[in-house]
């Protein structure tokens, strides 16, 4: 029995890795580096086996600074310091940092005891802002933290520029849509609505944009996260300055 158990977790694995630096513009005057986070895992740890998220840099520190403070008796790994000379067009820059960013973040999951943070699972499988993690994860939000990581990780790949702002919303109209539908009397306004909607004419139905939702996104969400898989994680990414 021992040996059966032992060879199961000998088997589970949790890969993760940081690629593909973007420049990504804040104002007319601002822009910032983000990187795409992708973990695969068979670790029951893990609500998603495969994801695929976008982080900036100074959401690492975050991430670092709210597992230091859950964890004070654990030796964190260090993340890359501030650099007052970093390029964000400067290949060995990006890149350096960029390895230094998957080092922490490799170091940081062979560490059982920060598998159980919330706000790790959010920062690797869900792209809401650094506010709406903590508020998830301390329970300030009208969604839990396993609706947050089913509602945002699918379409991160597919909208990786709006997808932050449209997934904070999402969130927030599942959970109040959910919490409605228990009661008998919003059932029936429904009800109400849906009759008129019938027989509105089709002129007042609005265009559609051509976006599909994330609960509609099966065969080809799984086949565009396959298929970052198969690419390596330690590839270098040139930036055109």
């Amino acid at each position: 029995m021992e040996d059966a158990m032992l060879g199961l977790v000998q088997q589970e694995f949790v890969s993760i890795w940081v690629r593909d630096p973007r420049i990504q513009k804040d104002d007319s005057w601002h822009t910032h580096i983000d990187y795409e986070i992708g973990l695969h895992t068979n670790s029951m740890c893990f609500q998603k086996k495969i994801s695929c998220v976008r982080r900036r840099y100074r959401e690492f520190l975050w991430l670092r600074q709210r597992l230091q403070d859950n964890a004070v008796l654990i030796d964190l790994p260090k993340l890359p310091p501030r650099n007052p000379f970093f390029s964000q067009t400067n290949n060995f820059h990006v890149n350096e940092r960029m390895k230094k960013l998957q080092d922490f973040l490799e170091a940081v999951l062979e560490i059982p005891l920060l598998l159980s943070d919330s706000r790790l699972h959010l920062f690797l499988q869900s792209q809401l802002s650094v506010t709406k993690m903590e508020a998830c994860a301390s329970g300030q939000t009208r969604y839990s933290v396993a609706q947050a990581i089913q509602r945002c990780v699918w379409e991160t790949r597919r909208f990786p520029l709006e997808h932050r702002s449209c997934c904070d919303s999402e969130c927030e109209s599942s959970s109040s849509s959910s919490s409605s539908s228990s009661s008998s009397s919003s059932s029936s306004s429904l009800d109400m609505i849906l009759r008129s909607d019938a027989k509105a004419s089709p002129q007042d139905v609005p265009p559609q944009d051509g976006r599909t939702s994330p609960d509609s996104q099966t065969v080809s969400s799984h086949e565009e996260l396959f298929s970052c898989m198969l690419a390596s994680p330690c590839e270098e990414i040139h930036i055109q300055p």
